[in-house]
């Protein structure tokens, strides 16, 4: 299947949108993630960044209130990872109305999408800290958080997140 057929399959399952209308919303979500132009392409012939943007799109098909990232850069090279970032997750995420959790550990994602972090001690298995990244990153009381969010700044690597 192309990339616009991939966005549709959920739209033509599950609504009554019309062919020419699931065409045009495809298109619209592939625009939303900086594919546009790529409707007619094949998952095999794009890049394995272009691919996890593909699939953004088709998570966001339905309009659904929240999505969920799990690692979203995971097994992709720092300039792929960077360009995943953009369009920006927000910026996606307002023009959907949607809510994007996001789970990594990536510092880099954690600065540039995040406007709200929580982390989780596993061992008590309860929120630690929560908060704004570059308030908890300069300003929690909790030395795990702080030593989490500069890790690489003894490096001349921890703030500049962007």
């Amino acid at each position: 299947m192309t990339l616009a057929e991939n966005v549709g399959l959920s739209l033509e399952e599950f609504t009554g949108l019309r062919p020419a209308q699931i065409r045009e919303v495809a298109a619209f979500k592939l625009a939303l993630v900086g594919l546009k132009g790529f409707e007619d392409y094949y998952p095999s012939q794009i890049s394995g960044g272009m691919q996890k943007r593909a699939g953004l799109a088709r998570a966001m098909a339905l309009d659904p209130d929240i999505l969920f990232f799990d690692e979203p850069s995971a097994g992709l090279d720092p300039i792929t990872s960077h360009l995943l970032r953009r369009p920006h997750p927000r910026a996606c995420g307002a023009s959907l109305g949607a809510t994007i959790v996001v789970v990594t550990h990536e510092l880099a994602s954690i600065f540039a999408i995040g406007t709200n972090s929580v982390f989780l001690d596993a061992e008590s298995r309860t929120v630690i800290a929560s908060g704004p990244p570059t308030d908890l990153r300069d300003h929690s009381s909790d030395p795990r958080v702080r030593r989490f969010l500069t890790r690489g700044a003894e490096n001349g690597a921890g703030r500049s997140h962007g």
